[in-house]
């Protein structure tokens, strides 16, 4: 990670928590605005020498604290990897049932 990173915005989360998260450095952590959809995890020095993670989730209207992970101590990727694949493929989901109902409700109109 370089020095200057004190976030990183998620580029996809492989269904495996073996495989690499893709994502891209954020120097800047201003969470808001982030897009539908996107992943900001940022992350501190917590108090016993660990890293206090926290992630953001990108809605349509805002931006939500989507989970905190007090204290974690080398390779996050197995804490994290759950998580961030669940709310990524609720959030894909969530997407194609709205555009069904939007769809449904246009062809109802005609």
């Amino acid at each position: 990670m370089p020095a200057s990173a004190r976030g990183a915005l998620l580029a996809s989360v492989p269904p495996r928590a073996t495989e690499p998260i893709r994502a891209t450095w954020a120097s800047a952590l201003k969470p808001e605005p982030l897009g539908p959809g996107a992943i900001l995890l940022s992350w501190k020095p917590g108090r016993d020498g660990g890293m206090d993670v926290t992630a953001h989730l990108g809605l349509a209207a805002t931006t939500v604290l989507l989970a905190t992970w007090p204290s974690l101590h080398g390779n996050w990727t197995p804490v994290v990897h759950p998580t961030l694949h669940e709310v990524t493929g609720l959030h894909a989901a969530l997407t194609i049932a709205t555009d069904a109902l939007h769809l449904a409700n246009h062809l109802s109109a005609d």
